[in-house]
C-alpha cells in the first residue's frame, strides 16, 4: 500500500479506534507502517513462546536507526531473559507480573558512561557532561531509540508495554544489571506474543484538536474537548473494568498525591549516588 492510498474502511476504522467515532481526524496518506503504529496498545499478558531468532537484533538495528543528538548515541540496552532477574524487576515495579511472563525484557539505559570513558581514556575533561541538558539528551535518545524498536517489534507481530516503574528503585536495577556509574535505566520494555486475554484493544487518545496547534498555542476549546474525551474513556474503562473511569480522574490520581510516585520522588538523590552530577 503506497502513501497516497485513498481512505479505506480499514483506515477509517483504525482512526476511529484511536480517537473514538466522534473525533476521527481527516484521513490523510496511509500505508502499512502507519497502520501498524495506530494499532499499538499496551499488552500486559504474554505467552511463554520465545521471540523469533534475530528479532532482538532487528529491534536494536531499528533503534540505532533513530535520530540521536549530534550522533552522540547516549543510550544502551540490556536484554533480560533470566527468570530470576525478571522476577526481581517485577518486584521493583510493584508486582507487575507481565515482566515475569514476557520472554524478553529490555532495559533502556540513558548511558553517559560510554562517553565518560572516552574522557577518562584521553584525559580530557568533558565540561558539558554534568549539565541537565546532557542528561536530558541521553534520556531523549533512549526514548527515541526504544520507540523505533517498538514499531519494529509490532511489525513482526510482537506486542510490548513500557515499564516506567524501573525508576521506582534505579539503584537496585543498576546493581542487578551491572550498570557502571553514569548509566541509569530510564524505563523497561516487555516484548513477546500476547495472550488472547492480554491483547486488549486500542486505547483512545485525546482529540487531535487538543494536542495539535497551528502557528500559536490555543487551549480555548480544551475543556469541552476534554469532557468529550472523558466520555469516550469512560466507555473504554467500563469495558476493561478500570478503576479510573475518565482521563481527568486518571490525571488526578496520578498527579495529586505524592504517594503515586512510588518512590520516584527520590530520583534526583538516586542519580547523584549513581555518579550523575546534574547542574
Amino acid at each position: 500500500m503506497d502513501s497516497l492510498t485513498p481512505a479505506t474502511p480499514a483506515k477509517t476504522e483504525a482512526l476511529a479506534r484511536r480517537y473514538g467515532a466522534d473525533a476521527v481526524p481527516a484521513a490523510g496518506p496511509w500505508n502499512e507502517t502507519i497502520a501498524t503504529m495506530l494499532d499499538h496498545r499496551s499488552v500486559r499478558g504474554y505467552k511463554p513462546d520465545p521471540v523469533p531468532a534475530g528479532a532482538l537484533e532487528s529491534m536494536i538495528a531499528a533503534a540505532q536507526s533513530a535520530a540521536t543528538s549530534s550522533n552522540m548515541q547516549w543510550w544502551s540496552a540490556v536484554a533480560v531473559t533470566d527468570p530470576a532477574k525478571k522476577k526481581i524487576l517485577a518486584e521493583i515495579a510493584g508486582g507487575q507480573k507481565h515482566i515475569e511472563q514476557c520472554p524478553l525484557f529490555i532495559a533502556w539505559v540513558a548511558d553517559m558512561s560510554r562517553n565518560q570513558r572516552i574522557s577518562d581514556s584521553i584525559k580530557t575533561e568533558f565540561e558539558t557532561m554534568p549539565w541537565l541538558e546532557t542528561f536530558m539528551v541521553a534520556s531523549i535518545d533512549a526514548a527515541l531509540a526504544a520507540q523505533n524498536a517498538v514499531v519494529a517489534a509490532e511489525s513482526m507481530g510482537l506486542r510490548t508495554v513500557y515499564i516506567g516503574a524501573m525508576r521506582n528503585n534505579p539503584i537496585k536495577v543498576a546493581e542487578l544489571l551491572g550498570l557502571p556509574p553514569q548509566a541509569v535505566v530510564v524505563f523497561g520494555l516487555c516484548v513477546g506474543y500476547s495472550t488472547e486475554k492480554g491483547e486488549g484493544e486500542v486505547k483512545p487518545r485525546l482529540p487531535q484538536s487538543v494536542v495539535l496547534h497551528t502557528e500559536r498555542y490555543d487551549a480555548s476549546k480544551e475543556e469541552a474537548l476534554r469532557a468529550a474525551y472523558d466520555a469516550e474513556m469512560s466507555k473504554f474503562s467500563a469495558r476493561h473494568e478500570l478503576q479510573a473511569a475518565t482521563w481527568t480522574q486518571r490525571v488526578l490520581n496520578r498527579l495529586g498525591p505524592i504517594k503515586a510516585m512510588n518512590g520516584r520522588e527520590t530520583l534526583r538523590a538516586a542519580l547523584a549516588r549513581m555518579g550523575f552530577e546534574i547542574r
